[in-house]
């Protein structure tokens, strides 16, 4: 088998499992915002490292609307809240004549998930993707580097938060959408995140319920 037939199978495996990365809010917002520790070697950008086969199912309970004021004190520069048990992202603008409700993927895991406070510290369009350390160790097989474009896990936008390897960020497999599905990011549909990512900024506070 020539180096080349082997990078086509390894990065084949690679895009297989890309592929795959992808309720009721009765919390009070005082303690939704207290963040607890993850541990930063098993929360990364990518979403799950195998098939769909045995995650949860799809949220198929109808998304209900939030008020803003129930989780911030104030919207100035916009607020964006992504609620995990709901699997939505909640938008308002500074002026409240914006709201927007996207369906998301969360979380495959209470252990990867981050809760609490947090601000959108850079933006980009057709983001890079690099895998951790870590998952380059269990996948040696990975590529080191995917650009923008269409095998990428990150899609076609994305919003760094404060917390590292934590992003908003969109999904060219649209299967993983209202499932838990990632090791620690938010996902959207890439039509969605082009949207809320025509209104953030940086700075722009964000709340994960």
């Amino acid at each position: 088998m020539t180096d080349k037939t082997l990078l086509r199978l390894n990065r084949r495996g690679f895009l297989t499992g890309s592929a795959a990365l992808g309720g009721v809010l009765a919390a009070p917002a005082a303690l939704a915002q207290a963040a607890r520790p993850v541990d930063p070697t098993m929360a990364n950008s990518t979403e799950i490292e195998g098939g769909l086969e045995g995650t949860a199912p799809r949220n198929i309970s109808s998304f209900r609307t939030l008020h803003w004021r129930d989780y911030f004190s104030n919207i100035r520069r916009g607020a964006i809240l992504a609620d995990t048990d709901s699997r939505a992202v909640h938008y308002w603008s500074e002026d409240e004549s914006i709201y927007r409700l996207y369906p998301s993927s969360v979380p495959m895991s209470d252990e990867l998930t981050r809760r609490g406070n947090t601000t959108i510290t850079r933006m980009v369009e057709g983001p890079e993707w690099r895998p951790t350390p870590s998952m380059r160790e269990r996948n040696p097989e990975w590529p080191e580097y995917v650009g923008p474009g269409p095998e990428n896990p990150l899609g076609s936008h994305a919003l760094y938060l404060g917390w590292q390897y934590y992003r908003i960020h969109g999904t060219h497999d649209t299967r993983k959408i209202g499932r838990r599905s990632s090791n620690g990011c938010i996902g959207l549909y890439n039509e969605h995140i082009a949207e809320l990512y025509s209104y953030a900024q940086v700075g722009m506070q964000v709340l994960l319920i």
